[in-house]
Protein backbone atom coordinates (compact mmCIF):
# COMPACT_ATOMS: atom_id res chain seq x y z
CA UNK A 1 0.00 0.00 0.00
CA UNK A 2 3.07 2.18 0.57
CA UNK A 3 4.56 1.98 -2.61
CA UNK A 4 1.41 2.62 -4.57
CA UNK A 5 0.70 5.56 -2.32
CA UNK A 6 4.30 6.99 -2.85
CA UNK A 7 3.45 6.72 -6.89
CA UNK A 8 0.48 7.97 -7.10
CA UNK A 9 2.37 10.96 -5.24
CA UNK A 10 4.79 10.57 -8.33
CA UNK A 11 7.54 11.84 -6.13
CA UNK A 12 10.26 9.34 -5.18
CA UNK A 13 10.86 9.12 -1.57
CA UNK A 14 13.98 7.53 0.39
CA UNK A 15 11.64 4.58 0.77
CA UNK A 16 11.67 3.66 -3.37
CA UNK A 17 15.71 2.95 -2.03
CA UNK A 18 15.08 0.65 0.11
CA UNK A 19 15.31 -2.38 -1.05
CA UNK A 20 11.51 -3.47 0.12
CA UNK A 21 8.23 -2.93 -1.59
CA UNK A 22 8.71 0.49 -2.72
CA UNK A 23 11.61 0.08 -4.65
CA UNK A 24 10.37 -3.04 -6.26
CA UNK A 25 6.85 -1.08 -6.75
CA UNK A 26 9.12 1.76 -8.45
CA UNK A 27 11.21 -0.54 -10.75
CA UNK A 28 8.54 -2.51 -11.60
CA UNK A 29 6.59 0.36 -12.48
CA UNK A 30 8.93 2.99 -14.43
CA UNK A 31 11.72 0.49 -15.39
CA UNK A 32 10.80 -2.97 -16.61
CA UNK A 33 8.03 -2.74 -18.69
CA UNK A 34 9.93 -0.22 -21.04
CA UNK A 35 13.27 -2.01 -20.50
CA UNK A 36 11.74 -5.36 -20.40
CA UNK A 37 15.05 -7.21 -19.28
CA UNK A 38 15.39 -10.84 -19.34
CA UNK A 39 14.38 -11.73 -16.46
CA UNK A 40 14.86 -10.63 -12.89
CA UNK A 41 17.89 -12.23 -11.78
CA UNK A 42 21.43 -10.09 -10.50
CA UNK A 43 22.41 -10.35 -14.02
CA UNK A 44 21.92 -10.26 -17.81
CA UNK A 45 22.69 -13.27 -19.27
CA UNK A 46 24.29 -12.66 -23.19
CA UNK A 47 24.74 -14.26 -26.17
CA UNK A 48 25.29 -13.62 -30.25
CA UNK A 49 26.37 -14.87 -33.12
CA UNK A 50 28.67 -12.21 -33.52
CA UNK A 51 30.83 -13.66 -30.29
CA UNK A 52 30.89 -17.24 -32.39
CA UNK A 53 32.97 -15.58 -35.08
CA UNK A 54 36.71 -17.27 -34.63
CA UNK A 55 38.77 -13.90 -33.60
CA UNK A 56 35.92 -11.52 -32.55
CA UNK A 57 36.54 -9.76 -29.33
CA UNK A 58 34.58 -7.99 -26.41
CA UNK A 59 34.47 -4.38 -26.35
CA UNK A 60 33.41 -2.69 -22.99
CA UNK A 61 32.62 0.80 -21.94
CA UNK A 62 30.87 3.07 -18.66
CA UNK A 63 30.45 6.49 -18.44
CA UNK A 64 28.24 8.76 -16.29
CA UNK A 65 26.42 11.73 -16.90
CA UNK A 66 25.07 14.35 -14.79
CA UNK A 67 23.98 16.79 -17.12
CA UNK A 68 22.27 20.03 -15.91
CA UNK A 69 19.56 20.93 -16.98
CA UNK A 70 18.48 17.22 -16.87
CA UNK A 71 16.52 17.68 -20.46
CA UNK A 72 17.18 20.26 -23.11
CA UNK A 73 16.16 20.79 -26.22
CA UNK A 74 17.13 17.86 -28.32
CA UNK A 75 17.33 15.40 -25.61
CA UNK A 76 17.85 14.51 -21.93
CA UNK A 77 20.40 12.91 -19.45
CA UNK A 78 19.26 9.19 -20.79
CA UNK A 79 19.46 10.21 -24.36
CA UNK A 80 22.76 11.34 -23.67
CA UNK A 81 23.38 8.38 -21.83
CA UNK A 82 22.42 5.99 -24.26
CA UNK A 83 24.03 7.85 -27.13
CA UNK A 84 27.69 8.76 -25.53
CA UNK A 85 27.91 4.99 -24.51
CA UNK A 86 27.05 3.72 -28.15
CA UNK A 87 29.38 6.00 -29.81
CA UNK A 88 32.23 4.83 -27.54
CA UNK A 89 31.65 1.48 -28.53
CA UNK A 90 31.13 2.34 -32.31
CA UNK A 91 34.33 4.75 -32.56
CA UNK A 92 36.26 1.75 -31.61
CA UNK A 93 34.91 -0.45 -34.54
CA UNK A 94 32.60 -2.33 -32.07
CA UNK A 95 29.20 -3.26 -33.15
CA UNK A 96 26.79 -2.09 -29.79
CA UNK A 97 24.84 -4.90 -28.59
CA UNK A 98 23.75 -4.53 -24.76
CA UNK A 99 23.71 -1.39 -21.93
CA UNK A 100 23.27 -1.50 -18.89
CA UNK A 101 21.69 1.39 -16.63
CA UNK A 102 22.37 2.72 -13.19
CA UNK A 103 20.13 5.65 -11.35
CA UNK A 104 21.22 7.78 -8.71
CA UNK A 105 17.58 9.11 -8.12
CA UNK A 106 17.33 12.82 -5.97
CA UNK A 107 14.56 12.47 -3.00
CA UNK A 108 11.59 14.35 -4.39
CA UNK A 109 12.14 13.44 -8.79
CA UNK A 110 9.30 13.21 -9.78
CA UNK A 111 8.31 9.96 -11.05
CA UNK A 112 6.95 11.69 -14.60
CA UNK A 113 10.74 13.07 -15.27
CA UNK A 114 11.65 9.59 -14.57
CA UNK A 115 9.30 7.98 -17.10
CA UNK A 116 10.42 10.22 -20.03
CA UNK A 117 14.04 9.67 -19.10
CA UNK A 118 13.56 5.89 -19.68
CA UNK A 119 10.85 6.35 -22.73
CA UNK A 120 13.98 8.51 -24.39
CA UNK A 121 16.78 5.50 -23.46
CA UNK A 122 14.70 3.17 -24.92
CA UNK A 123 13.78 4.92 -28.01
CA UNK A 124 17.56 5.89 -28.69
CA UNK A 125 18.45 1.84 -27.75
CA UNK A 126 16.16 0.39 -30.45
CA UNK A 127 16.98 2.53 -33.22
CA UNK A 128 20.65 2.04 -32.54
CA UNK A 129 19.38 -1.91 -32.61
CA UNK A 130 20.89 -2.31 -28.87
CA UNK A 131 19.29 -3.47 -26.22
CA UNK A 132 19.03 -2.54 -22.51
CA UNK A 133 19.38 -5.67 -20.53
CA UNK A 134 20.59 -5.15 -16.91
CA UNK A 135 20.81 -1.49 -14.49
CA UNK A 136 20.31 -0.69 -10.75
CA UNK A 137 18.50 2.03 -9.03
CA UNK A 138 19.65 4.24 -6.17
CA UNK A 139 17.89 6.87 -3.70
CA UNK A 140 20.00 9.80 -1.95
CA UNK A 141 18.56 12.84 0.07
CA UNK A 142 17.46 15.97 -1.02
CA UNK A 143 20.59 18.23 -2.27
CA UNK A 144 23.02 14.84 -2.29
CA UNK A 145 22.36 14.45 -6.40
CA UNK A 146 20.87 17.06 -8.66
CA UNK A 147 17.62 15.64 -9.43
CA UNK A 148 19.39 12.54 -11.55
CA UNK A 149 22.17 10.81 -12.34
CA UNK A 150 22.64 8.19 -14.88
CA UNK A 151 25.83 5.78 -15.05
CA UNK A 152 25.78 3.64 -18.38
CA UNK A 153 28.09 0.56 -19.36
CA UNK A 154 28.16 -0.91 -23.30
CA UNK A 155 29.22 -4.22 -24.33
CA UNK A 156 30.07 -4.41 -28.28
CA UNK A 157 31.58 -7.16 -30.56
CA UNK A 158 34.47 -5.64 -32.68
CA UNK A 159 34.16 -8.46 -35.54
CA UNK A 160 37.50 -10.34 -36.82
CA UNK A 161 39.97 -8.50 -38.28
CA UNK A 162 38.90 -5.30 -37.69
CA UNK A 163 41.32 -3.07 -35.84
CA UNK A 164 41.08 1.30 -34.87
CA UNK A 165 43.34 2.73 -33.14
CA UNK A 166 44.91 6.45 -33.25
CA UNK A 167 48.14 4.64 -33.20
CA UNK A 168 47.40 3.75 -36.58
CA UNK A 169 47.02 7.13 -38.52
CA UNK A 170 50.02 8.02 -40.56
CA UNK A 171 50.95 11.08 -42.82
CA UNK A 172 48.63 11.90 -45.28
CA UNK A 173 45.39 10.55 -43.94
CA UNK A 174 42.32 12.81 -44.05
CA UNK A 175 40.08 14.00 -41.11
CA UNK A 176 36.77 14.32 -42.00
CA UNK A 177 33.68 15.11 -39.22
CA UNK A 178 30.30 14.29 -39.60
CA UNK A 179 28.80 17.06 -38.48
CA UNK A 180 28.82 20.94 -37.41
CA UNK A 181 30.45 21.78 -34.28
CA UNK A 182 29.44 22.43 -30.48
CA UNK A 183 25.42 22.53 -30.81
CA UNK A 184 25.46 20.52 -27.88
CA UNK A 185 27.56 22.66 -25.44
CA UNK A 186 25.93 25.77 -26.88
CA UNK A 187 22.60 24.45 -26.46
CA UNK A 188 23.59 23.45 -22.86
CA UNK A 189 24.73 27.09 -22.10
CA UNK A 190 21.45 28.40 -23.26
CA UNK A 191 19.03 26.10 -21.84
CA UNK A 192 21.02 27.05 -18.43
CA UNK A 193 19.59 30.55 -18.61
CA UNK A 194 21.73 32.10 -16.84
CA UNK A 195 22.84 34.48 -19.68
CA UNK A 196 19.36 35.62 -21.33
CA UNK A 197 20.33 33.57 -24.01
CA UNK A 198 16.85 33.12 -27.22
CA UNK A 199 18.12 30.77 -29.69
CA UNK A 200 16.83 27.55 -31.64
CA UNK A 201 19.89 25.26 -31.22
CA UNK A 202 19.27 21.96 -30.31
CA UNK A 203 21.98 19.29 -28.99
CA UNK A 204 23.26 17.03 -31.78
CA UNK A 205 22.63 14.23 -29.54
CA UNK A 206 23.09 10.47 -31.70
CA UNK A 207 23.94 6.95 -32.15
CA UNK A 208 26.79 6.54 -34.28
CA UNK A 209 26.57 2.51 -34.71
CA UNK A 210 24.84 2.61 -37.64
CA UNK A 211 27.15 5.39 -39.08
CA UNK A 212 30.40 3.74 -37.97
CA UNK A 213 29.27 0.25 -40.25
CA UNK A 214 28.75 2.75 -43.00
CA UNK A 215 31.70 3.99 -43.15
CA UNK A 216 34.00 0.65 -42.17
CA UNK A 217 32.11 -0.77 -45.16
CA UNK A 218 33.37 1.85 -47.70
CA UNK A 219 36.30 2.72 -46.19
CA UNK A 220 38.25 -0.46 -44.84
CA UNK A 221 41.53 1.60 -44.42
CA UNK A 222 39.98 3.90 -41.27
CA UNK A 223 42.35 4.45 -38.82
CA UNK A 224 40.89 5.82 -36.21
CA UNK A 225 38.04 7.54 -34.98
CA UNK A 226 37.02 9.93 -31.78
CA UNK A 227 33.74 11.13 -30.95
CA UNK A 228 34.44 14.69 -29.92
CA UNK A 229 32.31 15.28 -26.70
CA UNK A 230 34.15 17.26 -23.55
CA UNK A 231 36.74 19.09 -24.96
CA UNK A 232 35.58 19.05 -28.24
CA UNK A 233 37.25 18.87 -31.70
CA UNK A 234 40.59 19.97 -30.52
CA UNK A 235 40.51 17.40 -27.67
CA UNK A 236 40.10 14.35 -29.84
CA UNK A 237 42.16 15.63 -32.15
CA UNK A 238 44.94 16.19 -30.11
CA UNK A 239 44.90 12.66 -28.21
CA UNK A 240 45.14 11.22 -31.67
CA UNK A 241 48.10 13.28 -32.70
CA UNK A 242 49.84 12.43 -29.73
CA UNK A 243 48.75 8.58 -29.97
CA UNK A 244 50.13 8.52 -33.68
CA UNK A 245 53.09 10.97 -33.26
CA UNK A 246 51.88 13.06 -35.93
CA UNK A 247 51.39 16.14 -36.52
CA UNK A 248 47.85 17.12 -38.00
CA UNK A 249 46.58 20.55 -39.27
CA UNK A 250 42.77 21.84 -39.71
CA UNK A 251 41.63 24.24 -41.90
CA UNK A 252 39.60 26.97 -40.36
CA UNK A 253 37.55 27.55 -43.36
CA UNK A 254 36.12 23.76 -43.31
CA UNK A 255 35.16 24.05 -39.98
CA UNK A 256 30.80 23.15 -40.29
CA UNK A 257 29.92 25.77 -37.70
CA UNK A 258 26.15 27.46 -37.21
CA UNK A 259 26.18 30.75 -37.26
CA UNK A 260 24.24 30.96 -34.06
CA UNK A 261 27.09 28.59 -32.60
CA UNK A 262 29.88 30.73 -33.94
CA UNK A 263 28.12 34.53 -32.90
CA UNK A 264 27.45 32.99 -29.28
CA UNK A 265 30.90 31.98 -28.75
CA UNK A 266 31.68 36.06 -30.24
CA UNK A 267 29.70 37.04 -27.58
CA UNK A 268 31.17 35.22 -24.93
CA UNK A 269 35.10 34.34 -25.45
CA UNK A 270 34.58 30.71 -26.18
CA UNK A 271 36.23 28.56 -28.94
CA UNK A 272 34.00 26.07 -31.07
CA UNK A 273 36.82 23.57 -31.56
CA UNK A 274 36.33 22.89 -27.47
CA UNK A 275 32.72 23.12 -26.98
CA UNK A 276 31.25 19.49 -26.73
CA UNK A 277 29.54 17.68 -29.26
CA UNK A 278 27.18 14.13 -28.73
CA UNK A 279 26.67 13.10 -32.40
CA UNK A 280 29.67 14.22 -33.85
CA UNK A 281 33.18 12.09 -34.35
CA UNK A 282 35.72 12.84 -36.42
CA UNK A 283 37.53 9.82 -38.17
CA UNK A 284 40.48 9.75 -39.91
CA UNK A 285 40.77 7.55 -43.41
CA UNK A 286 43.64 7.46 -46.58
CA UNK A 287 43.19 9.99 -48.80
CA UNK A 288 41.86 7.32 -51.32
CA UNK A 289 38.83 6.51 -49.38
CA UNK A 290 38.55 9.79 -48.25
CA UNK A 291 35.25 10.48 -50.98
CA UNK A 292 34.17 6.81 -49.96
CA UNK A 293 33.55 7.66 -46.77
CA UNK A 294 32.29 11.21 -47.23
CA UNK A 295 29.57 9.65 -48.94
CA UNK A 296 28.60 7.04 -46.47
CA UNK A 297 28.41 9.42 -44.01
CA UNK A 298 26.10 11.88 -45.71
CA UNK A 299 23.71 8.98 -46.90
CA UNK A 300 22.38 9.21 -43.26
CA UNK A 301 20.69 12.05 -41.68
CA UNK A 302 23.42 11.61 -38.48
CA UNK A 303 26.40 12.55 -41.65
CA UNK A 304 24.61 14.68 -43.92
CA UNK A 305 26.85 17.63 -42.83
CA UNK A 306 30.06 15.33 -43.17
CA UNK A 307 33.34 17.55 -44.35
CA UNK A 308 37.23 16.65 -44.39
CA UNK A 309 38.59 19.59 -42.30
CA UNK A 310 42.36 18.39 -42.07
CA UNK A 311 45.11 15.90 -42.44
CA UNK A 312 47.35 14.39 -40.38
CA UNK A 313 51.25 16.00 -41.59
CA UNK A 314 54.83 14.51 -40.55
CA UNK A 315 55.61 17.94 -39.57
CA UNK A 316 55.31 18.95 -35.61
CA UNK A 317 54.50 15.75 -34.47
CA UNK A 318 52.00 15.07 -31.55
CA UNK A 319 51.04 18.60 -32.09
CA UNK A 320 47.37 20.03 -33.87
CA UNK A 321 47.52 23.42 -35.44
CA UNK A 322 44.75 25.30 -37.30
CA UNK A 323 45.51 27.49 -41.16
CA UNK A 324 43.44 30.23 -39.97
CA UNK A 325 41.21 32.24 -42.79
CA UNK A 326 43.77 34.94 -42.50
CA UNK A 327 46.68 32.58 -43.75
CA UNK A 328 48.20 31.90 -40.48
CA UNK A 329 49.09 29.41 -38.92
CA UNK A 330 48.32 28.87 -34.76
CA UNK A 331 48.55 25.60 -31.82
CA UNK A 332 45.54 24.30 -31.08
CA UNK A 333 46.54 23.04 -27.87
CA UNK A 334 44.46 20.90 -25.56
CA UNK A 335 41.67 22.43 -23.14
CA UNK A 336 42.66 23.96 -19.62
CA UNK A 337 40.34 23.52 -17.05
CA UNK A 338 36.55 23.19 -18.49
CA UNK A 339 34.77 25.73 -20.44
CA UNK A 340 31.47 24.62 -19.21
CA UNK A 341 30.93 21.96 -16.45
CA UNK A 342 27.70 19.63 -16.33
CA UNK A 343 28.05 19.23 -20.16
CA UNK A 344 27.24 15.63 -19.78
Amino acid sequence: MEAALALRDRIVTLAHGGGGRAMRDLIETVFTPVFEPPGMEDQARLMDAALQEPGARLAFTTDSFVVTPVEFPGGDIGTLAVCGTINDLAVGGARPLWLSAAFIIEEGCEVELLERVVASMQREAAAAGVRIVTGDTKVVGRGAADRLFVTTSGVGVIPPGRELSAARVQPGHVAIVNGVLGDHGATILAARGDLALSTDLRSDCAALGHLMEAVLAVAPGTSCARDATRGGLASALNEIAAAAGVGVVVEEDALPLRDEVRGMCEILGLDPLYLANEGTLVAFVPESEADAALAAMRSRAEGRNAVVVGRAVQAHPGQVRMATSFGGMRVVDMLVGEQLPRIC
